[in-house]
């Protein structure tokens, strides 16, 4: 898989800077920051180097995300998410060196029309929901979980990136601020906007990954949300029954629903479900 190899604990303490890495091309360029292909000049070993500046974070008030996101980065491991091995800085920019993977976010394959199986789907249900779960354990909801946001290896194995808008959760806390992307977020978010919950917790994940899974397999969102709507209309939405497809099989329904219902906790008792059992068949 595209992490292939182990953090021996040693990495993001190195001390490395720009020199130590050989620029071999360019692959993507956000809002204020770029992503490169590099190779370590000592190892070998190529990664995708994103830096940005700082400047322009500080100027739109993303510098102390950014900061969050190697933070919590440098306390993770895992073989279904992108790994930090480096981080550094210079005058200019803020440098993060992660796992380099080449197959594409599920966002593009979506718009090249990429059709998925439900093995495909059950695959992806049981390597991210393992995602998840391991980053339960290390108090982490990652709060943006898409299909912009989960990247294939050269195998076809799926990968959990961007955590800038993550938050820890410790002794039983609350998160409360309305974060993420709109048609991905879970009903409680919603309801924290609204004044009717306290909080939410990492369940919220696990819908987001849900929604993203059915969009992969029906090429549409099993509700209509959008950025634009308003929260009053997606409490109404979320009173409707979610359709399936009389193609899917019961196996791939059971994923996401019992008894027409699609609650969060049930959400995550079904792939956890799937993906127990596959590990002791």
């Amino acid at each position: 898989m595209g992490a292939n190899h182990s953090r021996n604990g040693s990495d993001l303490s190195e001390e490395v800077n720009f020199d130590h890495f050989q620029i071999l091309r360019a692959i993507g360029k956000g809002s204020f920051g770029k992503v490169c292909i590099v190779e370590k000049k000592d190892s070998k070993q190529m990664y995708a180097m994103k830096y940005m500046n700082k400047c322009q974070c500080w100027e739109r008030d993303s510098l102390k995300n950014v900061l969050r996101e190697i933070r919590i980065l440098m306390i993770l491991e895992h073989p279904f998410l992108v790994n930090l091995w480096f981080s550094f800085q210079d005058e200019e920019d803020i440098f993060m060196v992660s796992d380099l993977l080449l197959g594409g976010d599920f966002r593009y394959h979506l718009s090249q029309d990429v059709t998925f199986t439900e093995d495909c789907i059950i695959l992806y249900a049981c390597e991210l929901g393992l995602a998840l779960d391991y980053l339960q354990s290390q108090s982490i909801i990652h709060r943006d979980i898409k299909p912009d946001n989960i990247l294939l290896d050269e195998e076809g194995h799926a990968h959990i990136t961007d955590f800038n808008i993550a938050t820890t959760l410790r002794d039983g806390q609350l998160a409360t601020s309305m974060s993420g992307t709109k048609p991905y977020i879970a009903p409680e978010v919603f309801s924290v906007a609204m004044d009717e919950l306290p909080g939410y917790t990492f369940p919220v994940d696990w819908w987001s990954l849900g929604v993203t899974l059915y969009e992969l397999l029906a090429r549409t969102r099993p509700y209509d949300i959008h950025s634009a709507t308003s929260l009053s209309h997606v409490k109404s939405l979320f009173n409707n029954p979610v359709h399936f497809p009389s193609r899917w099989s019961s196996n791939i329904v059971s994923l996401f629903t019992k008894e027409n219902c699609w609650p969060t906790k049930l959400f995550y008792f079904h792939i956890y479900r799937v993906i127990t059992s596959i590990h002791t068949e």
